[in-house]
C-alpha cells in the first residue's frame, strides 16, 4: 500500500548496531516567498481585486465654456481561490513495536513539515517560474511579464523591451522603464524598485552590481550610480526555487503586486486506525498566491 510505512522501509532500523540514519538532517533555507510577497489573511473561499481607474488630464477649459466631465471605469479583476496542499504518512503497529531507534520515527513529523514548506516555497517561486509564460495570466489576461498589458490609455510594458542577462546596463535600462511607468489613464506615477530578485546563479553579478562603490567590469572610475542613488534600497534577494539561471526580477513600490493569502495555516493532525492498528499523520495548509498589478514586478527571461 502506497504511503505505509513498514518494517521493511528501514531494515536496518531492525537491529542494534547502527551509528546514524541520514538524509533527512540537512539544514534549510529561511522562508523566502515572504520577502517578495505581500500576505494577508483571508476567511472567504477567494478574494478579488478589481481595478478602479482614475481620471485623465484636465483640457482647456475656455471662458464661458463648460467644463469637461471625466468618469472611472472598472479595469481587470483578479481572483484568487485558495488551494489546500496536504501530505500525510501511515507507519504500521509492528514498524513502530520493532523500530530500535527513536530517533527514526521521531524524524518522520519534521520530515513532514519540512515538506509543507517546500511545498509553499515552489507555489510562490511558480508566479516568478512562470511570469513570461502565456499559459498562466492575470486578471488582465496577460502573463505577469509582458510587453502589452491593456490599460485604458493603450497597452503598457513591464518587460524589458529587449530580453537581456543580469548586467549594470541591462539593471539601469529596467530601472529607467520602471521609473517612466503610468497608471491605466496613463498618467506618470512614482513608481520605484525595491529589491532585485534572482536565482543562485545570478547571485554573486547582482552583488557586484548593486553594491560595488565603481562600476562592476570595467577599468572605468565611474560611480556605480544604482548604489550612489539608492535606487534598489532593498537590496538583492536570491530566490533557491527559480528555476531559470537567467532570468531576473525588480519589485517595485506598486501596492497590490505579489500576493499571498492564507486561508488555513499548517496544521497536524494524528490518529490511529482501530481495525489495522497503523498510526497516521498529515499535514495541510491552505493559501493561494498570484499577482494583482502587474506593475509590481519587472522582469526579463534573460538573453
Amino acid at each position: 500500500m502506497a504511503g505505509v510505512i513498514t518494517t521493511g522501509n528501514h531494515p536496518k532500523a531492525l537491529w542494534p548496531g547502527m551509528r546514524a540514519f541520514w538524509g533527512r538532517q540537512y539544514s534549510e533555507h529561511p522562508q523566502e516567498w515572504s520577502q517578495i510577497f505581500d500576505a494577508e489573511s483571508s476567511e472567504k473561499a477567494y478574494e478579488e481585486d478589481a481595478e478602479v481607474t482614475g481620471f485623465g488630464l484636465a483640457p482647456v477649459k475656455t471662458q464661458g465654456g463648460s467644463v469637461s466631465y471625466d468618469s472611472e471605469t472598472q479595469g481587470p479583476t483578479k481572483r484568487y481561490t485558495h488551494v489546500t496542499y496536504a501530505l500525510g504518512y501511515i507507519v504500521t503497529r509492528d514498524e513502530q513495536d520493532d523500530n530500535l531507534y527513536e530517533v527514526v520515527s521521531k524524524r518522520h513529523i519534521k520530515a513532514l513539515a519540512f515538506s509543507i514548506r517546500q511545498t509553499e516555497e515552489i507555489v510562490a517561486a511558480n508566479v516568478l517560474n512562470r511570469a513570461f509564460n502565456s499559459s498562466y495570466t492575470g486578471g488582465d489576461a496577460k502573463e505577469l511579464c509582458a510587453t502589452d498589458h491593456p490599460t485604458v490609455d493603450g497597452t503598457q510594458s513591464n518587460e524589458l523591451a529587449t530580453a537581456a542577462d543580469l548586467s549594470e546596463a541591462s539593471l539601469e535600462d529596467l530601472i529607467i522603464q520602471i521609473m517612466e511607468a503610468k497608471n491605466s489613464r496613463g498618467l506618470r506615477i512614482s513608481l520605484m524598485p525595491k529589491k532585485l530578485i534572482v536565482p543562485p546563479a545570478l547571485a554573486f553579478d547582482a552583488e557586484r552590481i548593486i553594491n560595488s562603490t565603481l562600476q562592476s567590469g570595467t577599468a572605468n572610475n565611474d560611480t556605480n550610480a544604482v548604489k550612489s542613488m539608492g535606487l534598489i534600497k532593498g537590496g538583492a534577494v536570491i530566490n533557491h526555487y527559480l528555476t531559470d539561471s537567467d532570468a531576473w526580477f525588480l519589485q517595485t513600490n506598486a501596492p497590490n503586486g505579489l500576493m499571498r493569502f492564507n486561508r488555513r495555516a499548517t496544521e497536524f493532525r494524528q490518529d490511529n486506525d482501530f481495525d489495522t492498528e497503523n498510526a497516521k499523520a498529515k499535514a495541510s495548509v491552505r493559501f493561494s498566491v498570484g499577482w494583482t498589478d502587474f506593475r509590481g514586478v519587472y522582469g526579463t527571461p534573460g538573453a
